[in-house]
């Protein structure tokens, strides 16, 4: 993998006037980023853009390399949503740099909060959870077993590399008792190929402000199994639900809503949808343990919890949303 020339703060004024905008007035604020992007806020006067470059070694512990290209499809897949109509579902993409592997995004409204934040805030609100699952619905419904959607993302290298591999695989390999499981969970997976998918549907990539809601984070966009991305987003939700346990039965009530209005929203044809999300949630569960990427809100005692509520939802599959809460 060719070592491309890297963003950073101070260079990301002189990148962004090669793509015609006016940075004289303009600050620039490095961004969190996650452990897999380099992101950087230029605000101005005439614009408020948000700059992104994809990194080749993602910043874990473990070797953990992906792909910079991703970057590419993540600009594709916010067209693609843009064209959808209707609500925004996503901010709009303002210039791309395919040579360096950078693109630059339209900035949240000012007011706008990581969905995360404002749960770990204790902010629980149904209508947030709806609009996930509608959001979710509405892009599964448009894309569902199109042609040209499923050749323009049919390649799955990012998914594999960001998620198959460090969740799957990885975890695996570390809990032998239960590779059956993930073995057969991946198969399955592979031949469910029916939608758009996101593949990091969390609610740390859906901001939140008055009445709006968009998903960030594109990275691994593919034409693949939506079960997925359902699962990724009850799988936060349980998550949280043990590192704010005084909060369960109100996040159980958020992974309802947000599995009804994905319902509503999903064609006649994907009822299945959530039974997949079923089937991923535990997996995902352990691999936020014991895989490449640990969430890192949970203590020793919580990472044990969900461990243990992980191996027991393989074991013994939980039939409804509510049995994923049953810790």
């Amino acid at each position: 993998m060719n070592r491309l020339w890297e963003l950073r703060l101070d260079n990301a004024a002189e990148w962004l006037a090669r793509q015609g905008f006016a940075t004289s007035d303009a600050e620039f604020t490095e961004l969190g980023g996650g452990v897999s992007n380099t992101v950087i806020l230029a605000s101005a006067p005439e614009f408020r853009i948000v700059l992104k470059q994809a990194l080749g070694q993602l910043r874990v512990a473990e070797v953990w390399r992906a792909d910079p290209e991703r970057i590419l499809r993540e600009a594709d897949a916010m067209d693609w949503v843009a064209r959808l109509g209707g609500a925004s579902f996503a901010p709009s993409l303002r210039a791309r740099d395919a040579d360096n592997r950078v693109i630059a995004m339209e900035a949240a409204p000012c007011g706008a909060r990581m969905w995360k934040t404002v749960l770990f805030r204790g902010e629980i609100h149904e209508g947030h959870a709806r609009q996930a699952g509608t959001m979710l619905g509405s892009i599964v419904s448009a894309s569902w077993n199109h042609a040209g959607t499923r050749k323009a993302f049919g390649n799955r290298e990012a998914f594999d590399q960001l998620r198959t591999d460090p969740y799957y695989r990885f975890t695996a390999q570390r809990h032998p008792e239960v590779k059956g499981y993930f073995d057969e969970l991946i198969e399955k997976s592979a031949a469910r190929v029916t939608g758009l998918t996101h593949g990091d549907w969390s609610p740390k990539n859906l901001l939140v402000w008055d009445g709006g809601m968009w998903a960030i984070d594109w990275e691994c966009a593919h034409f693949g199994d939506p079960s997925f991305d359902a699962a990724f987003l009850l799988n936060h939700l349980v998550l949280k639900s043990i590192a704010m346990p005084q909060h369960r039965d109100r996040l159980a009530g958020l992974a309802h809503a947000f599995g009804e209005a994905l319902r509503e929203n999903l064609p006649a044809q994907g009822a299945w949808v959530l039974d997949g999300a079923l089937e991923h949630t535990p997996a995902l569960l352990l691999a936020r343990v014991d895989g490449k990427s640990p969430a890192e809100y949970l203590d020793e005692s919580g990472r044990e919890t969900a461990r243990r509520t992980a191996l027991r939802l393989m074991a013994r599959p939980a039939k409804e949303i509510g049995g994923l809460f049953e810790i």
